[in-house]
């Protein structure tokens, strides 16, 4: 049995819930670039205060961000030995993680770190699968890597105009991503995309931005980058048919042990994305939390089912976005929230081709950009015309999957 104690699940099981239900108090983000109380703004203020940012940066010091990697690859190289059938020394790891990453993982994400800890003090005593408490270190380390990203472009853009600061930062945010391209290069060999040069030159961009001092640039650089990876973690949870819950799904009539492992890893790779979707389609996020939620029987969980709330999810996400842009004309602002809504759609362009058809999808995408193009000429009449076609489409799309 994967869990033996029910003491055991009941702290998982508490803990992921919280998580994914992305509660105030507790969600963490550093991305602050609209002035009312959107998600991301939610996500900073609720964990990311003055002491605590003063917290991430001691971290910083006290450990190159060469050794965060370093740190989560020894504990991630050790906990595989668990699907070889080999002993997994614990105390190594839980060492590695209390000396070396926990204090980034606090500062980032209160709940992970308890996550993380508890996994690997189950994984111990022998109440969690080895496999499982694997899952749930690794990817719930990339969540931190990915926030840490997140935290190193708000940096740039609270420093704008101290170029040698965001030289620093994009670096360090450089290798962060080090751990997270191998994540990114899986996903477009499995659904031929092509993330790895989004997200390389949205980073060029973002060079290009800090040297020529174009705020404007640099944040539409910052969403292409945070985006994509979100586009990244989303296709490997719930997209079909290469996602976890479907691997999980069709594992669990064969093997529901390794499915069980599967399911984990859909839920890691979903907290990545859950912020966004509980915020504008709680309905929807609660679907995908109850198949990937660890105490949901693995045979039962239904990969149309979270595909289907994902898109809608996302979907809404889009629509929201585009709403914001429309009411912020004429600022900046709304330039990076139709970019925001496109880099939405685009996290989609699979499902919207699979149901609708390419042309339909080739039609929504080319109308985004020029919904965005009218933006920046400032044609607000152009824009409004085509925005119109864009949110028929996506309210279709979400009808679609239902």
């Amino acid at each position: 049995m994967f869990l033996k104690n029910k003491l055991v699940l009941l702290l998982i099981v508490i803990g992921l819930v919280l998580s994914a239900c992305g509660q105030d108090e507790n969600t963490s983000s550093e991305d602050t670039e609209k002035d009312k109380a959107s998600q991301e703004e939610k996500e900073q203020a609720s964990n990311e205060g003055a002491e605590e940012n003063d917290e991430s940066e001691e971290a910083n010091d006290q450990e190159s961000d060469s050794e965060f990697v370093q740190a989560y690859n020894e504990g991630k190289a050790e906990l595989a030995k668990a699907g070889e059938g080999e002993e997994v020394d614990y105390d190594k790891v839980i060492d590695l993680y209390n000396n070396s990453l926990k204090t980034l993982v606090a500062n980032r994400d209160g709940n992970i770190d308890q996550q993380i800890s508890t996994a690997l003090e189950a994984g111990k005593s022998g109440e969690m699968d080895g496999q499982i408490v694997k899952q749930i270190f690794d990817k719930l380390t990339q969540k931190v890597f990915y926030l840490t990203i997140k935290h190193e472009f708000q940096e740039i853009s609270e420093s704008w105009g101290d170029k040698e600061l965001a030289k620093e930062e994009i670096a360090e945010a450089k290798e962060f991503y080090t751990v997270l391209k191998e994540t990114v290069e899986k996903r477009d060999a499995a659904y031929d995309t092509n993330m790895v040069d989004q997200i390389e030159g949205g980073f060029n961009e973002i060079e290009k931005a800090v040297e020529n001092d174009d705020k404007l640039g640099f944040e539409l650089g910052k969403q292409v980058v945070d985006k994509t990876m979100m586009k990244t973690f989303y296709l490997a949870a719930g997209a079909m048919p290469h996602g976890y819950a479907s691997k999980a799904a069709k594992e669990a009539k064969e093997d529901p042990e390794h499915a069980k492992v599967e399911q984990a890893e859909g839920w890691a790779f979903y907290q990545s994305v859950s912020d966004y979707i509980s915020e504008y389609a709680p309905d929807e996020a609660a679907v995908i939390e109850e198949n990937f939620n660890l105490e949901t029987d693995v045979k039962e969980l239904d990969p149309e089912a979270v595909n289907n709330a994902f898109v809608r999810g996302l979907a809404k996400v889009a629509l929201h976005e585009y709403e914001e842009s429309e009411e912020d004309w004429g600022e900046d602002k709304s330039v990076i929230t139709g970019l925001e809504g496109a880099l939405f759609i685009d996290m989609i362009a699979s499902d919207i081709k699979r149901v609708q058809g390419e042309e339909a999808y080739n039609t929504l995408n080319e109308q985004a950009q020029g919904y965005l193009e009218a933006v920046k000429a400032d044609e607000k009449q152009q824009a409004m015309d085509v925005l119109e076609k864009i949110e028929e489409t996506l309210n279709t799309v979400i009808e679609e999957a239902k």
